[in-house]
């Protein structure tokens, strides 16, 4: 065995007993991500945060409770934007909006929300539709940080124009600047984009359904997890959704190989949405 073979045996130990350790004291369970990405975000860490080791790491995570905020900012991903990939959202406009028309009362969840670009995506595209005032939207992530962000609404500058070209590309009826307002190289949402939004702390991994959705978008999520974990989180979605209900995905996922792909047709198969079984 080489040293550099050695030494990455060693390393896979030591971040398997760091994420036994998060969740054994936390409860938080990074254990069947996939360990490709979860070894490389934690070697960024290690590198960045300045410990010699990952056993180091763990040592800091069990007797300093401010490591647990620095150690979740580098497990989970938020990396988004408004109206990221906008034929989802023009599927979303064109053929799922028509069947939730029919319903009196609608429930959205957007699990994984991240700093709530998707959220506002989704809240906006209902406002312009006329089903916003009829839709109670569940926002939740596993951190309480990117919580923070999407309920504070506010994004740097930079990032509105392509906001706002995806938002043309995915069949807005309105500018995109009618939903903000700008100032100091920023800009804030309006608060009244949350009136129907409860944002919750919830992981896909360790927490329970929400009940009778209409709709629920999760995207970029899964890859991250391994298939017995995409499972479970899949399985989550199918109990969480009314009959008839629509899950999306993102572009790289698929219910194609998993246990739960029996209780979903394609609704719409090129943008990963699907349609829970009526049966």
């Amino acid at each position: 065995m080489t040293d550099t073979t050695a030494s990455e045996k060693t390393e896979d130990i030591e971040i398997r007993l760091l994420l036994d350790a998060l969740y054994t004291r936390y409860h938080y369970d990074f254990r069947n991500y996939a360990m490709a990405s979860i070894k490389r975000r934690l070697k960024q860490g290690r590198e960045q945060l300045g410990f010699p080791t990952f056993s180091a790491m763990q040592e800091s995570l069990l007797h300093d409770p401010a490591m647990l905020a620095h150690l979740l900012r580098y497990l989970t991903v938020h990396v988004s934007e408004m109206f990221r990939d906008p034929s989802y959202f023009k599927a979303i406009r064109e053929k799922v909006v028509p069947h939730l028309r029919t319903y009196p009362s609608l429930k959205v969840w957007i699990a994984g929300c991240s700093r709530g670009e998707e959220l506002y995506s989704l809240v906006i595209l209902f406002r312009e539709e006329g089903l916003e005032d009829r839709t109670l939207f569940y926002a939740t992530d596993i951190s309480q940080d990117a919580l923070q962000e999407a309920e504070a609404g506010i994004f740097t500058m930079d990032r509105i124009p392509l906001f706002t070209e995806n938002h043309r590309k995915s069949g807005g009826k309105s500018s995109l600047s009618d939903y903000y307002q700008a100032a100091y190289g920023r800009v804030s949402f309006d608060k009244s984009l949350r009136r129907n939004v409860v944002f919750s702390d919830h992981s896909l991994v360790t927490d329970a359904v929400f009940g009778e959705m209409n709709l629920i978008s999760c995207r970029n999520v899964l890859i991250y997890f391994d298939r017995d974990l995409q499972d479970r989180a899949l399985g989550l979605f199918k109990d969480s959704l009314a009959r008839k209900g629509f899950l999306g995905l993102g572009a790289k996922e698929s219910l194609r190989f998993s246990n739960e792909g029996a209780a979903f047709t394609d609704f719409v198969r090129d943008e990963k949405i699907y349609q829970r079984r009526g049966d």
